[in-house]
């Protein structure tokens, strides 16, 4: 289940890449974040930012997303911390990304910020026919009837 989860997981991020990330242990509010996918880099994913968002300091860090449909949500953890690698920038440019940047890829308040993923909980939401028909009449739902539910390593 967990190889199924994940791909389910890869596949809904590359939909809709928002996420939610903010600094483990600091008691400031989570922030919106577009994750930028890199297909053949599945242990990571990257965040354009200027030099003032909060995230800059990196370290550890946790993301959440939600699916477009509201058919899977996740917990992720990993470590933030600043892609030096212009090849890397250059990968993932776009012309979404320097439509935020005035002086585009030099601009001097530009950070890439790579978020290396360790683990995540993976969370289905697709209760099939005999969990809607137990939703629709109040009958007691048992687990698995909602969906699926993972802990795994990314």
């Amino acid at each position: 289940m967990s190889k199924d989860i994940k791909e389910t997981f890869w596949k809904a991020l590359a939909d809709s890449p928002y996420v939610m990330v903010g600094l483990t242990g600091e008691r400031m509010h989570h922030v919106p974040m577009n994750a930028q996918l890199d297909k053949d880099a599945n242990s990571a994913f990257w965040f354009f930012t200027s030099t003032d968002n909060r995230l800059v300091p990196g370290g550890p860090a946790m993301a959440q997303f939600s699916a477009k449909g509201h058919d899977l949500f996740a917990c992720i953890s990993g470590t933030l911390r600043a892609e030096t690698d212009r090849a890397v920038l250059d990968r993932l440019w776009s012309n979404g990304v320097e439509a935020w940047y005035e002086g585009g890829k030099d601009d001097p308040k530009l950070v890439l910020l790579r978020f290396d993923l360790d683990d995540a909980e993976i969370w289905t939401a697709d209760p099939g026919i005999k969990g809607i028909f137990k939703l629709m009449t109040g009958m007691t739902m048992k687990e698995g009837e909602l969906g699926d539910h993972a802990e795994v390593a990314l």
